[in-house]
């Protein structure tokens, strides 16, 4: 099986680097400047090397069809409690391992969908939901005012409640 997902991981490279050189080709054309420039990756610095989805609306398809819970981090390019969890997240080793179970989202800005905001629109922040498409208002940081808000000193906090997140899926399905 680890074979397997080697190979796969392979091709999918392979497409990307093929892909890649399409569009250095086309650099002179007129086609590509028109474009708007997607942003280089959808990451935004919180695991370059995970898959990210891009809107909310996929994210929910996938965790629904993948059956993984999905994790929602709220966030500001320029709230440094934003800047400061995502170092905090991308550095931490085992954060990046466990999150590759996750269907993932980052968003900078507010979904309509109030089911995001239980406690109101605050960054950064951070939401489980599961592949019934429940929003787990019971997985919470420390902090009563802000219930999904989590701080670098937090991290192991947030580790386990990302074990908590796989863990529910387990009993529930």
């Amino acid at each position: 099986a680890m074979e397997k997902s080697y190979v796969s991981m392979l091709l999918l490279l392979v497409a990307i680097s093929c892909a890649l050189a399409k569009d250095v080709g086309k650099k002179d054309t007129k086609e590509t400047t028109a474009k708007p420039k997607l942003p280089q990756t959808l990451s935004r610095g919180w695991g370059d090397q995970l898959i990210w989805t891009q809107t909310y609306e996929e994210a929910l398809f996938r965790a629904k069809n993948s059956n993984k819970p999905l994790m929602i981090i709220h966030h500001l390019e320029d709230c440094p409690h934003s800047q400061a969890l995502k170092k905090a997240f991308a550095e931490h080793k085992d954060i990046q391992k466990l999150a590759e179970k996750f269907i993932l989202l980052n968003l900078v800005y507010e979904t309509t969908d109030k089911n995001l905001a239980p406690d109101g629109q605050y960054v950064p922040r951070i939401l489980f939901i599961d592949p019934s498409l429940t929003v787990r208002a019971d997985i919470t940081g420390r902090y009563s005012n802000r219930l999904y808000a989590y701080e670098p000193a937090d991290i192991q906090l947030l580790h386990a409640n990302m074990q908590k997140a796989l863990k529910l899926l387990k009993t529930e399905l």
